[in-house]
Formats: structure tokens, sequence, C-alpha cells
């Protein structure tokens, strides 16, 4: 499954790092968080997929904690 979120994130470095974090998750296939459309991209097992979104979401709050996704 493949869905694409609004995300705010201040700056590339840390979209890169959000992006690197959540692609070591496990279940996740691809992983884009792009800076200036301020999107994120997840694709993920579908039987997973609610679980994974909340590591993700968690794992893009301790890079930046002010980071906001609208789920």
């Amino acid at each position: 499954m493949k869905k694409t979120y609004k995300c705010e994130v201040d700056c590339a470095n840390c979209a890169a790092k959000m992006e690197d974090a959540i692609k070591k998750l496990d279940g996740v296939k691809d992983a884009r968080v792009n800076f200036m459309t301020q999107k994120l991209t997840l694709e993920a097992d579908e039987d997973n997929y609610d679980n994974i979104l909340q590591l993700a979401v968690k794992a893009c709050k301790k890079v930046e904690p002010d980071c906001e996704i609208e789920i």
C-alpha cells in the first residue's frame, strides 16, 4: 500500500534524515520525504500498514520534534 501525507518539515537535511529513519523500519518498502512539497510518501506492507505508519511518525518526531504529519 502506498499513501501520501502532508508533512511539515523545516529543512532538506531533516527530511533526508527522516526518510532514512523510516526506511529502516520493518515492513517499509519505500519512503520519500520531500522538503519542497512538504509531503511524506510511504509504501509499506498492507496487512500492518497502520502500525508501520505510527512507527514512521515516531521516527520523524525523533529527528525533528516539531514535525507535523497529517494522517
